[in-house]
């Protein structure tokens, strides 16, 4: 399922209050503050990290392609009175009136690009945006398997509305040669007023190092440096790592 579709909503409804994992904002707030603004975050969500390095007042623009989620990070920034500036575009079809500095994702997201042929896409639409001298930022993600006895166990939470709240993995599957996995989630609501529930695959794609190296080269990026997230050398068989990108000559 595409990325715009997944994040619609009773599924961006619950993103916020059901999410495993609040990203980090400091080692993105650390690139864009040294490759420096304007920037761009691809993916921004309904707006972790992009919101806290707007409340820093850091020069950033946002993407993202679902129009729900793009809702929720303008009424999050409307209700602090933070002005931001967000874009409703796929990644591999961008198309924004200025360059940046700093271009950059956060978490897995361009994990959920489907597979090379669209990440070889997304990462021209990054050596266009790029200005003269501009950086890029790729996290890259070696997914795990969700474990057997996490299999069908809700992950549960509260709305503002009183509602019950669940989120569920109800199978998967891994594909070693396709580097996909897919994993169907089901999400639940339960108020008084009314019920939803709906399953939709969530799928990820992952890379080699040497293959997506190759893939950047053919953009016209080359790799600046590896590292884990929090800055310091990455191990050849690291599961997480951050890629920074500069034009080639």
């Amino acid at each position: 399922m595409d990325p715009a579709d997944f994040y619609t909503g009773i599924v961006a409804e619950l993103y916020g209050p059901l999410k495993s994992v609040t990203q980090d904002p400091e080692p993105y707030a650390a690139f864009v503050e040294q490759a420096g603004t304007p920037a761009l975050e691809l993916g921004c969500g309904d707006g972790e990290p992009l919101l806290e390095l707007r409340r820093r007042g850091l020069d950033v623009d946002g993407v993202d392609s679902s129009a729900d989620m793009l809702d929720r990070l303008r009424r999050r920034a409307a209700e602090e009175g933070l002005p931001v500036r967000v874009f409703q575009q796929r990644m591999e079809a961008l198309d924004l009136p200025r360059r940046y500095a700093a271009v950059f994702l956060a978490g897995p997201t361009f994990n959920l690009l489907p597979d090379d042929a669209t990440a070889l896409a997304t990462l021209r639409a990054i050596r266009t945006h790029l200005a003269a001298g501009g950086t890029a930022l790729i996290p890259l993600h070696l997914p795990a398997p969700t474990a057997a006895a996490d299999v069908g166990r809700a992950r549960t939470a509260t709305g503002p509305d009183g509602a019950e709240l669940r989120v569920r993995v109800v199978a998967e599957n891994r594909d070693e040669h396709t580097r996909t996995q897919t994993t169907l989630l089901r999400y639940e609501r339960y108020h008084p007023s009314g019920s939803s529930i709906t399953e939709r695959p969530w799928v990820l794609h992952w890379y080699t190092r040497d293959g997506f190296e190759t893939l950047a080269a053919v953009a016209g990026l080359d790799v600046a440096g590896v590292t884990e997230p929090d800055g310091g050398p990455a191990a050849p068989d690291a599961g997480h790592i951050h890629v920074r990108l500069r034009a080639s000559d």
